[in-house]
């Protein structure tokens, strides 16, 4: 028998899989350090651009250059392309099931990104018709902010019934549908119980990213001697920094949990020990 992390010999807990995350986390962090650093500075390439045309950052809602758009979507294609490799890393490292490189994962991952911004695109319009009555029917502030709050219920559904899809893609060789009707019904009758462990791990999160900043604060103002620019300037850099290391636990997560639905639905324990050398 073997000794890897992944996948789980049984169904599993929540608190096994939440510390299923971590040990994956620990085992993988600082083999994913690289590409969880590039794929947060990818997303901010439209946001680096404003900075450095003295522009203050904006939202999406404001006018902006072709410049700005052909950047935002760049950055959003790239740091898509690094997350799949840190799953197809991670997964590689916690199975066992193969030599993992560098070059190895983030080729497989470009050859999956035109179908992984399919699953997430496809995603993100499936929540966004769950909140456009919210925005087509209701005008003012107060009744807008009141049917975003109810219809925030359907669209978790939404977001959770489809949050194994994207691992499903890349792991499983399943099309776009095919992935995203795969989490479907790898969640189904679970929805409570995931809700409970994403809430956990966003908690987490946000816990880490608080400190984080407070981190990147009390680093950067000592050096920067009063310079709001250098504070500023410094306090992004230490938190890009911290933020990478945040990023392989999301992914950590996502593949624990893949790995519990995928035992409780489809007996993927039972095909390990069958293919395990005794």
């Amino acid at each position: 028998m073997t000794n890897n992390l992944y996948p789980p010999p049984r169904p599993q807990t929540v608190g096994e899989i939440l510390d299923m995350a971590f040990r994956i986390f620990r085992a993988t962090v600082l083999k994913c350090l690289l590409f969880a650093t590039l794929s947060l500075l990818a997303g901010q390439l439209a946001n680096i651009y404003s900075l450095l045309r003295g522009r203050p950052l904006e939202s999406l809602f404001v006018a902006h250059d072709a410049l700005w758009w052909l950047l935002a979507l760049a950055g959003s294609l790239i740091a898509l392309t690094l997350t799949s490799a840190i799953v197809r890393r991670q997964y590689a490292i916690a199975s066992g099931s193969r030599a993992s490189t560098l070059n190895g994962e983030l080729t497989a991952a470009l050859r999956l990104v035109a179908g992984l911004f399919a699953v997430s695109l496809l995603i993100g319009l499936a929540t966004a018709a769950c909140l456009a009555p919210a925005l087509l029917f209701f005008r003012t502030p107060v009744t807008m902010s009141v049917a975003i709050f109810f219809l925030l219920i359907p669209a978790s559904y939404i977001v959770i019934r489809f949050s194994c899809a994207v691992t499903a893609y890349l792991l499983t060789g399943r099309g776009v549908l095919e992935s995203m009707r795969h989490s479907w019904y790898l969640t189904a009758g679970n929805f409570w119980r995931l809700s409970l462990i994403y809430t956990v791990g966003l908690v987490l999160m946000l816990v880490f990213y608080l400190l984080a900043g407070v981190v990147a604060a009390a680093i950067a103002v000592p050096f920067a001697l009063g310079d709001v620019a250098l504070i500023t300037a410094l306090s992004a850099a230490v938190a890009v920094i911290l933020g990478s290391i945040i990023r392989p636990f999301y992914t950590a997560l996502a593949l624990a949990v893949f790995g519990d639905l995928s035992v409780r639905k489809e007996g993927t324990d039972l095909a390990e020990r069958i293919s395990s050398p005794a």
